[in-house]
This record gives structure tokens, C-alpha cells and sequence, in this order.
């Protein structure tokens, strides 16, 4: 499994179509995790001010239509993610069968990512 953070409104947009996040056409790639605690780093260092729920997708790799490549975050990772590891990068929308499942991504009154937990 590979993990995405996403607003819920942002999934939910065209349920019938394959997600494609803003930065697939502004970067060429979704950005994803590669585990749940790196998703739970990257949604409290960029996803604060998120409006609504915030989730983390659950990707199995094996049935994405688009190509995979593990290469370091641009930048550095967040704070949290030790140096050195690399983060998956879908080359291509996410096709939504290979969505697995949701976590909840449990925030604090400013934001401030706390855990996950199953969402249903």
C-alpha cells in the first residue's frame, strides 16, 4: 500500500472518473506516502489549513493503471520523516479501484495532525 492525503470534497469530486489531484497537472505526479506515519507527517506540514475532513487514501500499488516511482521529496521530508526516505509518486491518475480504503486524518482545534483511524 501507498498512502495520499486528500480533503474529502476533493476525493469525492467526479467519483466516476480517475482522481487527478491539482499537482498531477502543475508537478506531472500525485504525490503520495509510504507509510501511514510519513501520510500522517505530510498532512500536519501541509495540510492545516484544510477545510473539512481530511483523508488518507489507501493505494495498492499493484492495481494503479499509472506508472510508480520512488524518488526523495523535493525539498527534504517533513518534519518527522527521517532524511533519506523516499516517497511514491503516481506518474498518472489514480484509478479509483485501486483505492483500497480511507483513514481519517485526526486533527487538533489548529490543525495539528494527531492519527489516523479507519474511516466507514
Amino acid at each position: 500500500m501507498i498512502f495520499h492525503v486528500v480533503p474529502l470534497d476533493d476525493w469525492l469530486v467526479g467519483p466516476d472518473r480517475p482522481y487527478a489531484p491539482r499537482s498531477l497537472a502543475e508537478e506531472g505526479f500525485v504525490h503520495c506516502s509510504p507509510d501511514e506515519e510519513s501520510a500522517l507527517a505530510v498532512a500536519d506540514a501541509f495540510y492545516r489549513d484544510a477545510v473539512g475532513p481530511l483523508m488518507v487514501l489507501l493505494i495498492d500499488e499493484d492495481a494503479l493503471d499509472a506508472r510508480v516511482r520512488w524518488e526523495p521529496p523535493t525539498g527534504g521530508p517533513p518534519p518527522g520523516v527521517p532524511e533519506g526516505t523516499l516517497f511514491p509518486h503516481v506518474y498518472g491518475r489514480i484509478n479509483r479501484t485501486a483505492v483500497a480504503g480511507m483513514l481519517e486524518v485526526e486533527r487538533e482545534a489548529d490543525g495539528h495532525a494527531v492519527a489516523l483511524s479507519l474511516w466507514s
